[in-house]
């Protein structure tokens, strides 16, 4: 089921394997070795930050980051921060370029599929303890776990949603949203049968990122595709293949476009064309600027439709400090700033990206929007990628499977049979 990608916050490809290894030698760690097990982090020294720091944020995030990070000089005024906005598109390759040459900043955000890799490179402080985790959602909690140690923090969250036209589903003869796989399907239907629409969902005929709208599916079918170590893939199974067979079933019932134009979502959700889509808040702004005043009133969110459960994709940033800086209790106290509930809550009135906190949400800034609220109940089920070293370029292998099932309806067996092959081939970077 496609989400729409936000362009800011994409996912980057990984290196490959070769470059991978060569950065494991520059770091001096064993090529079989992993990461191992961590060495517990040092305590935070006491008293206010002093110093200078650098840290490096991407996109929108590393141009929005100055304003807040003035409340922690003004708090530690003998403290600097200079803050480097990195694009996405050049981002991993200068975070692996400065690991391995020993150059990487401070602090850091880093995507939340980059972690494990990162980790297995050397290259984060695991979190001291002085900074509380239990507040966190748990899937956010868990993109910063690698092997059983926490690294970082969670910075901001997102999920995706169903957005759907309220008004063409009631001309339709809908008047609630559904909750499970068949309910989905027949609005969809129901747009294209009652509504004029041309298709009934919007969804991505596989292509990068395509993992990200197949993934939910297979976690709501009871699936998975790793085992719980982290050592073994699990693409093969009854659950994933009923999960991508239902994916492939939007594409061979022309439900779903299988050739979509390139950003065209926003105006065919607002002309009706296509009526539903499943994306994240950003959306909600998208959406609204080009349908204008009053739109709305004409559309709503909710969760996604289950078939054991509601599962949904999670993303979003981390925060963390990298090994080797010359100022890593300051580093530590920015990150701790940073994750408080009041801090994250400003950070949403300037970003509008999601608290990572739970606790941030109680506050009304974020809570008095009841479309924010069907993201909120959706964070509780959503759930991070796999954080195995190598997923970055297991994903792409997935990528490729998928758009051939939609685009040229290979059996989705075989497909599955294809990626765990490859994905073995590859392996974990265990």
């Amino acid at each position: 089921m496609s989400t729409t990608p936000r362009p800011t916050r994409r996912t980057v490809t990984g290196l490959g394997a070769a470059a991978a290894l060569g950065l494991l030698a520059a770091c001096g760690r064993s090529e079989e070795g992993g990461s191992g097990a961590a060495e517990p982090a040092a305590p935070i020294a006491e008293g206010e930050a002093t110093g200078s720091l650098t840290v490096w944020a991407m996109g929108a995030e590393g141009e929005k980051l100055p304003e807040l990070i003035k409340g922690f000089e003004e708090a530690n005024p003998d403290v600097s921060v200079e803050v480097t906005p990195v694009p996405w598109d050049s981002a991993h390759d200068k975070f692996t370029s400065a690991i391995a040459a020993g150059t990487a900043p401070d602090v850091a955000q880093v995507g939340s599929t980059w972690m494990a890799e990162f980790v297995g490179l050397g290259a984060l402080e695991p979190t001291p303890e002085e900074i509380a985790t239990d507040d966190y959602f748990a899937g956010a909690l868990d993109s910063v776990t690698v092997d059983g140690t926490v690294y970082g923090v969670p910075w901001y969250v997102e999920t995706r949603v169903v957005f759907y036209r309220t008004d063409l589903a009631e001309q339709a003869g809908i008047t609630e949203p559904p909750s499970d796989w068949e309910g989905l399907l027949a609005l969809a239907r129901a747009y294209q049968e009652q509504a004029d629409a041309d298709w009934g969902l919007s969804l991505q005929p596989g292509g990068t990122g395509s993992w990200q709208t197949v993934m939910p599916l297979i976690w709501s079918n009871g699936g998975g595709v790793v085992d719980d170590s982290g050592a073994e893939f699990t693409f093969e199974s009854s659950q994933n293949e009923e999960a991508l067979a239902y994916y492939q079933s939007y594409f061979t019932d022309g439900v779903s476009d299988p050739a979509p134009a390139d950003g065209t979502t926003e105006q065919d959700f607002v002309s009706g064309r296509v009526p539903m889509f499943i994306s994240g808040p950003w959306m909600m702004s998208a959406v609204e600027s080009v349908g204008g005043e009053d739109f709305a009133d004409k559309y709503g969110v909710f969760v996604m439709p289950q078939k054991e459960t509601s599962s949904s994709f999670l993303g979003g940033a981390n925060l963390g400090v990298f090994q080797g800086s010359e100022n890593r209790d300051a580093a530590w106290k920015l990150v701790q700033h940073l994750s408080t509930p009041e801090v994250q809550v400003e950070w949403f009135g300037i970003s509008t990206d999601l608290p990572a906190l739970q606790s941030s949400w109680e506050d009304e800034t974020v809570s008095a929007n009841e479309k924010f609220e069907v993201f909120r109940t959706q964070l509780d089920t959503a759930q991070a990628p796999p954080t195995v070293a190598t997923w970055e370029q297991v994903a792409a292998k997935f990528d490729a499977q998928i758009e051939e099932v939609c685009k040229n309806d290979l059996a989705p067996a075989d497909a599955l049979a294809t990626i765990q092959s490859e994905a073995q081939g590859i392996g974990t970077g265990a």
